[in-house]
């Protein structure tokens, strides 16, 4: 069986600290035996204010990051999840959250770009708006890997189960979800969701996270896990520290609870995509 790995950190404003602890922990994952690394969401940066990621923005396939991203994934022959990293868009003033996924030959095979945009008022002195400063996705992407199909959701997706539903019926086995939840829906939700998604699909779900306290001040959770497709949480950091969660991915015993109980076959209601697209890797 293959070792996943859910890395978890506390980003900077500081593009360089963050790809140094990435690139410790990417290193200790593969010592650990992982093969397939899954990033927070902002691995690179979480700005002094939420308009820096368009400060460092990149066309998509050049820069920095991106270069970092396909040297840890080569040098260390892994599958790496680039948790959300800012890709320019046509739009000057925002940025498509890009969740980037490269081989072990660093290779990027696959993007994708966050749909569901945390809007939100979670209390009078904590409110949110990514909208006015990231540009909404619109394809649904799958990939295949040697340790099984992936499905790309990023942070607030996970409160939008038709979206992992269509993943499911585009026949993923894996889904990861790179986070940086809030503290106050961390600990109300964060668990029971990722738990929710997994069992509707009988499939893995990593979750990896941010944690602590950041440089702008900003409080994320943490608590980065993943999940079995019983709904059994198997692998589980805490609330506040940098660190990896280990898990193996066992997809005959995934496939036998699938045939077990044959969602598949006895689902009655499709959803709509709509202005949405596929993209099967």
């Amino acid at each position: 069986m293959d070792i996943v790995a859910a890395i978890q950190m506390c980003s900077t404003h500081l593009v360089d600290e963050n790809l140094e602890t990435a690139a410790r922990l990417i290193e200790e994952a593969a010592k650990h035996g992982a093969r397939l690394l899954v990033l927070p969401e902002n691995v690179a940066i979480m700005g002094l204010n939420e308009f820096d990621k368009c400060k460092v923005k990149e066309t998509f396939g050049q820069g920095k990051i991106q270069d970092f991203l396909a040297e840890q994934s080569r040098k260390h022959r892994v599958w790496i999840v680039a948790g959300t990293i800012p890709i320019a868009c046509h739009d000057e003033n925002r940025v498509r959250a890009a969740s980037l996924v490269y081989n072990d030959e660093g290779e990027c095979v696959a993007r994708y770009d966050k749909i569901h945009l945390f809007d939100v008022t979670i209390s009078e002195t904590e409110k949110y708006k990514e909208s006015d400063f990231i540009q909404a996705g619109n394809e649904i992407v799958t990939v295949e890997t040697p340790f099984g199909k992936l499905g790309l959701a990023v942070c607030y997706d996970v409160r939008f189960p038709e979206l992992f539903r269509c993943l499911f019926n585009a026949g993923a086995e894996i889904i990861v979800l790179p986070s940086a939840f809030t503290v106050k829906t961390g600990n109300a939700h964060w668990e029971v969701l990722l738990r929710s998604r997994a069992i509707e699909n009988f499939c893995y779900v990593i979750g990896a996270g941010q944690a602590g306290v950041h440089t702008n001040k900003r409080a994320t959770y943490g608590n980065s896990l993943i999940v079995e497709p019983w709904g059994s949480v198997v692998s589980r950091l805490g609330s506040s520290d940098a660190g990896i969660a280990y898990a193996e991915i066992d997809l005959p015993k995934l496939h036998a609870i699938r045939q077990s109980i044959p969602v598949a076959q006895h689902q009655k209601i499709f959803f709509n995509v709509g202005e949405l697209k596929y993209t099967n890797v």
